[in-house]
């Protein structure tokens, strides 16, 4: 089997798995092509924005990624950082360029337990006086 470069991205509830191998240039997410699985321009733009850093042609590389978990935002974010980290392990020294473009930093932001006597995580029923 091929030399392959594996990095694990995180985001709110959302887990991807993405393995990089040398190859034809192409991106499947859980087993469908990216264009399918995130339609929208914002969340392609998103996922592949750590490509854009690496010097050598996109379409030399194959890349598949298992994701689960959270929403499409959630899941495209973890993505990102799934494959800023196997462009890492794949080459060292793309660590200045890809922290540069933010893309190693994990968004840390979890949703907030609800209370108990809170309508949510925060907001109190509305108060009576009489």
């Amino acid at each position: 089997m091929a030399q392959y470069y594996e990095g694990v991205g995180r985001r709110k509830s959302a887990t991807a798995r993405v393995r990089i191998v040398n190859g034809s240039g192409s991106f499947v997410i859980n087993e469908k092509a990216l264009e399918d699985y995130f339609p929208t321009e914002k969340n392609n733009k998103t996922v592949t924005e750590p490509l854009d850093v690496l010097d050598t042609n996109r379409a030399d590389y194959d890349i598949s990624v298992l994701v689960r978990g959270g929403g499409v935002i959630g899941q495209a974010d973890s993505v990102r950082l799934g494959l800023a980290r196997a462009i890492l392990k794949m080459d060292p020294e793309m660590r200045s360029a890809l922290s540069r473009g933010g893309f190693l930093s994990r968004d840390a932001r979890e949703k907030e337990r609800k209370k108990p006597g809170l309508k949510g995580a925060r907001k109190a029923p509305t108060y009576t006086k009489r």
